[in-house]
């Protein structure tokens, strides 16, 4: 697997409108359009993005960053080949292809395919 470089990096915030105004109005980031996953907001970081999504609790795929890949399916074979176990999710508009691991130390990753 060759990265392409970090497409995001996601973070819970207790207050998702009041993450939003300072991400957004005192970080100066842009709010860019998010499909409806719950409570949060998708910001430009100057090329990367920064994912809020609300939550008084680090639930499962809350705090993570995501990995850019060109070839998700390449991706998570060569991962799979050295014995990682990787979680695809189904396709959702206007997130990407995506797929889900673990380092060994519990962290959550994600890799992400453009559309």
């Amino acid at each position: 697997m060759k990265p392409a470089g970090v497409h995001h990096v996601a973070i819970c915030v207790a207050d998702a409108q009041k993450g939003l105004a300072f991400y957004r109005d005192v970080l100066g980031m842009t709010q860019l359009p998010r499909p409806d996953l719950g409570p949060g907001y998708w910001l430009d970081a100057g090329g990367q993005q920064v994912h809020l999504m609300e939550s008084d609790t680090h639930s499962l795929g809350a705090n993570h960053f995501a990995i850019r890949v060109d070839d998700i399916e390449a991706a998570v074979s060569d991962l799979q080949e050295h014995g990682v176990e990787v979680d695809r999710i189904p396709f959702i508009p206007s997130a990407g292809h995506q797929a889900f691991l673990h380092d060994p130390f519990g962290n959550l990753i994600e890799l992400n395919q453009p559309e």
